[in-house]
């Protein structure tokens, strides 16, 4: 299978029964993160929020869900019903999505990522201020001011 270009693309090229619950995944993702940006990344569709955020794809026999091993550990008690790994959980194809779930999956990484960009943010001012105070800032690189 080649690489598809965007999810529309990657989504048309599978059976009609896998397409449905492609767009199921797909829409309650954008519903629960509606300020992610689809993309694909690994070969398959990708949401990024201050990173990746959750990707998702489509098999012979089950749609694969990759909310990050802090998303399984997270719901891992919901999650264990379904076969999985680390970082996966695979839902069968015979059986209806449980978008609930996912939707406080997706909710729970949004929240993640979030926390994690604002923690970098304030690292990164400290850094600048601390900087500034030392006079070692980029625009001198370490001279002090005649």
């Amino acid at each position: 299978m080649t690489v598809a270009n965007n999810t529309d693309e990657y989504i048309s090229a599978f059976p009609n029964n896998v397409q449905k619950l492609l767009k199921q995944m797909r829409s309650t993702i954008k519903k629960a993160a509606p300020q992610a940006a689809e993309t694909i990344s690994y070969g398959i569709p990708t949401f990024t929020l201050n990173g990746n955020l959750v990707h998702f794809a489509g098999y012979k026999n089950h749609i694969g869900f990759y909310p990050a091993p802090s998303g399984i550990e997270a719901f891992k008690k919901e999650l264990s019903v379904y076969a999985g790994a680390k970082g996966s959980v695979q839902f069968p194809l015979d059986k209806p999505l449980p978008l609930e779930l996912i939707t406080k999956i997706v909710a729970f990484r949004v929240a993640e990522n979030m926390e994690k960009a604002l923690r970098k943010a304030g690292r990164q001012s400290t850094k600048k201020t601390a900087a500034a105070e030392t006079g070692k800032s980029k625009k001198n690189k370490g001279f002090a001011s005649e």
